[in-house]
């Protein structure tokens, strides 16, 4: 790390779409130049609530698309692996960097001890027992274990508070890029989500938990703001506030119109 504090871009869009969320991040991937770009930190929600899939998921085998379609909820494909995932009543965050930008990023799970260490900081200064799943793991059970919904598994890297996992995270690599969101839920709402899936995952209720659950119901622009400090203080950064330049702005809004509001793409995974 160098003597003065790194630039980081910190843009928050405030909620979107599932859609225009999606394309968002993309656009933010894409943009991304490793040799010159300054990292990036985005904060957003989701209005209405939508279900994104993982990259490699097979829609009609997770959830069932008729209820979807006739409750209105929105249903996008990621570019992350992973489970599906019900995104309402939650702040959620993307990170876009390179591997020299945060320490002990050559392998996946250093980069994510890494770029989820400010969650734990976070939690913890609003006073929780948060911890990393790998370093509670009584050794009972697996982690890592796949599972069609996000929240029913637990990865190693994955913040826990009293057993329960909040929230989840996922990440991609394109050569020398790291990109990475992942879900803060501030209520729960898993119960909503269970009549969409196909399967309904074992103890899911009782394995995970939302900021509101465990007594945290500060109001989200104070979240944000603590969220933030985090961020700063546990890779030693600084944040600048900026919005999208016009050229992510517009490819976000063909991103959009011609791949995450296609069947094509948020069904079959298939991309124009």
């Amino acid at each position: 790390m160098n003597s003065s504090p790194c630039h980081w871009r910190l843009i928050d869009t405030g909620s979107l779409s599932g859609p225009a969320n999606m394309a968002v991040d993309e656009a933010l991937l894409d943009s991304f130049d490793p040799a010159v770009s300054p990292p990036v930190l985005r904060l957003y929600g989701w209005e209405p609530p939508a279900f994104s899939l993982g990259k490699f998921q097979v829609a009609e085998e997770v959830l069932r698309l008729d209820r979807c379609r006739e409750a209105g909820i929105p249903v996008v494909r990621r570019v992350t692996g992973g489970g599906v995932i019900y995104h309402a009543a939650e702040l959620t965050y993307s990170i876009v960097c390179t591997q020299r930008h945060i320490p002990d990023a050559t392998s996946v799970k250093g980069a994510f001890r890494s770029l989820c260490g400010f969650l734990l900081l976070a939690y913890r200064q609003l006073g929780l027992d948060a911890s990393f799943a790998v370093d509670r793991h009584s050794g009972h059970g697996r982690l890592g274990g796949r599972t069609p919904f996000c929240f029913a598994g637990k990865e190693e890297y994955d913040i826990v508070v009293g057993g329960r996992k909040v929230g989840g995270n996922a990440q991609r690599r394109v050569r020398e890029t790291i990109f990475q969101h992942g879900s803060i839920p501030l209520e729960n709402r898993v119960a909503m989500a269970l009549p969409f899936l196909r399967e309904r995952p074992a103890g899911v209720e009782e394995g995970t938990a939302s900021l509101a659950e465990l007594g945290v119901t500060l109001p989200v622009e104070r979240l944000k703001g603590v969220l933030v400090t985090a961020f700063r203080e546990n890779l030693g950064v600084e944040l600048r506030e900026e919005g999208l330049t016009a050229a992510e702005a517009a490819l976000a809004e063909k991103l959009q119109r011609e791949k995450y509001e296609t069947d094509g793409w948020n069904r079959e995974g298939r991309e124009t």
